[in-house]
């Protein structure tokens, strides 16, 4: 099969619009051709390619910021001079200054297919500043290696934010060139869109449902190490916005549905087996114990469960991971009534509400965790409409 990037520099006639215009690149550590040569350098070499910029995301065109909430300058490229702009700096949205070093901007980025992965914001942000001036822009298109299933609520009007670009749900099953065009219809945006697709792509195939065997996986953020973290990630990522550790500080972050000191991990997994035994179909789960050399609980070994969405213990269509950490808080919270799970502090840039509900877009999950009364048919009455209503939103935007 091939990717977006790998069709572009095959192809001239692919190019050919191009000519005479000038290029900037959005990249960044997993922005790499079949060949593993990353897309800059490869760009830059053809002949017929101006290329005048290029943008970085979240932790950088070079990926070395750890952390969330790492902010990268702007630089010049040592190698071909240009300008390297971050979008992760001092603003989030592309300035004036920076949309005047382009005609047309590449948007090369590898996506977890997960609505708070700043990746999709950063690619409607793009759009927003190109709408009405002239320019252009091309997803050159990638896997959606979490596939196409759905899930999670829609994130609710008012609550939108850096990881949360608009009403969609936290595992919404798009590639990025896909999503391009969603945002385009529903943000009525006058902005020269096309998508470079790949060929070959099947996300219902297994074994990789959406994560090609025949490609290396290349971490597009320091903290996304493997296709099982990005399959659970739809459920891990909500670990941000608690006072547990998602792993951050050890090889394996956001694989865990929790690691803390003073919590006993075996009690919870069988109270989530108690609970809601359905939501832990399509993977494994196993205790582990970490101590992380950074982050939460640095330095102190935690009581853990790790998830392994992959192998004979992955069943793509039953796994469904925001309910498996919705499940995973819900059964501490039934043995710690008192326990202070959730993390207050500043989440991506938002002073005047919790991270959880951030992260999730609006208060329900949080709520649902807390109440003593609610069952797992409760969450499911929420999200259920919410997902059913997302597939047939996406449903005109699919290109493959």
């Amino acid at each position: 099969m091939k990717f977006g990037i790998d069709r572009l520099l095959a192809d001239p006639t692919l190019r050919a619009p191009l000519a005479g215009r000038r290029i900037a690149l959005v990249a960044h550590p997993a922005s790499v051709t079949e060949d593993l040569v990353h897309s800059l350098d490869a760009l830059a070499g053809l002949p017929d390619v101006n290329l005048t910029a290029a943008f970085g995301p979240q932790h950088g065109l070079k990926g070395d910021k750890q952390d969330n909430m790492v902010e990268t300058a702007d630089e010049l490229d040592p190698v071909y001079g240009i300008p390297v702009f971050s979008l992760y700096g001092e603003v989030r949205r592309p300035t004036a200054r920076m949309m005047d070093s382009a005609d047309v901007f590449l948007f090369d980025l590898q996506d977890l297919g997960c609505r708070i992965y700043t990746f999709v914001t950063t690619l409607l942000y793009l759009l927003e500043a190109a709408s009405g001036t002239g320019k252009a822009v091309w997803v050159l298109d990638r896997p959606n290696p979490a596939g196409r299933p759905v899930e999670g609520t829609t994130l609710l009007p008012g609550w939108e934010s850096f990881v949360g670009a608009g009403p969609m749900p936290m595992r919404h099953g798009l590639t990025l060139g896909e999503m391009g065009h969603w945002f385009v219809d529903h943000f009525k945006l006058d902005v020269d869109y096309r998508v470079i697709a790949m060929e070959g792509w099947q996300p219902e195939s297994g074994p990789g449902f959406g994560w090609p065997e025949s490609r290396i996986w290349v971490n597009p953020s320091p903290n996304a190490a493997s296709l099982n973290m990005a399959r659970a990630y739809a459920g891990t990522v909500m670990i941000e916005g608690a006072t547990v550790s998602e792993g951050r500080g050890t090889t394996r972050p956001l694989e865990v549905l929790f690691g803390a000191p003073d919590i006993d991990a075996k009690a919870v997994l069988a109270e989530m087996r108690t609970f809601a035994p359905q939501w832990m179909e399509g993977a494994a789960i196993r205790e582990c114990w970490f101590e992380p050399t950074f982050h939460k609980h640095a330095k102190s070994l935690c009581s853990a469960l790790m998830v392994h969405a992959e192998g004979r213990f992955y069943d793509h269509h039953a796994f469904r991971p925001w309910r498996f950490q919705a499940l995973a808080f819900k059964a501490i919270r039934r043995l710690y009534p008192d326990y202070p799970l959730w993390r207050d502090f500043p989440y991506e840039y938002v002073f005047d509400k919790l991270a959880i509900d951030v992260i999730n877009g609006g208060p329900a999950l949080r709520e649902w965790v807390d109440n003593p009364a609610t069952t797992a048919a409760d969450l499911d009455a929420i999200a259920t409409p919410d997902e059913a209503a997302w597939i047939e939103a996406r449903r005109p935007h699919l290109l493959y």
